[in-house]
């Protein structure tokens, strides 16, 4: 992705976040100087991917396949000594027809809720034992009720619905068409994209960039980046 096209969907969920009344934390607005001359205090930032997260999934069509998010917190398995929070929580902005492609979680357990804004739809299967797609019915918890579905069943969530993902659960999510974006929240076990995340099919988790302008707010994976430039 063009570093241009990624300062264009920061600067619409800036729009998107005071629309709905949710507040980020003060150092999501900070330029990359900022940053540099806060770059000690910030390692728990640094070191457990907190901020800013674009990604097109390698697709390179971020509008039909994608996702904006904002990581608030999170544990960190590899350092749990240091870092041992348990959870994570991420702000997510998923517009009308946009997809995150079908994956599941090895380990993590997530509860995804819709904030506000339009409807958001999930499709869901069970992983069979050589990783594909299961046609076994599954079991969801949705705001506490128990629902048991057929393979493939597709959830809708309303504004204030949320719904519980297990570990090796297959799951897609999109918004609805005609409904407008939806502000989406993740609550979830720690977050360890590295090693926690198994694609249906083949994907890139993290862009390319191509730099063709300065960055408006560096992304999670532009923590290294800074500090070579420092």
């Amino acid at each position: 992705m063009k570093r241009s096209e990624i300062n264009f969907y920061l600067r619409q969920a800036e729009d998107f976040f005071r629309e709905h009344r949710f507040q980020l934390p003060p150092w999501a607005f900070w330029s990359a100087d900022l940053w540099r001359s806060h770059w000690e205090e910030c390692r728990e930032i640094r070191e457990n991917a907190l901020g800013w997260d674009l990604t097109d999934f390698g697709g390179g069509d971020f509008e039909r396949c994608g996702l904006l998010l904002f990581t608030i917190r999170n544990g960190n398995h590899a350092q749990s000594q240091r870092y041992p929070k348990p959870y994570a929580e991420k702000i997510m902005i998923v517009r009308e027809g946009q997809v995150t492609p079908m994956h599941y979680h090895w380990k993590k357990m997530e509860d995804i809720v819709n904030r506000g804004g339009g409807e958001l739809l999930i499709e869901l299967h069970r992983a069979d034992e050589e990783d594909g797609l299961s046609e076994e019915e599954l079991e969801v918890q949705t705001d506490g009720i128990t629902r048991r579905l057929p393979a493939g069943s597709v959830v809708r969530l309303q504004p204030g619905e949320s719904i519980s993902l297990t570990p090796r659960l297959f799951h897609e999510f999109w918004g609805e068409e005609g409904k407008g974006a939806v502000l989406v929240g993740e609550v979830s076990m720690v977050n360890d994209d590295a090693n926690d995340n198994n694609f249906y099919e083949a994907r890139g988790r993290f862009p390319e960039i191509d730099e063709d302008e300065p960055m408006l707010y560096p992304l999670c994976t532009d923590y290294e980046r800074l500090a070579q430039a420092s």
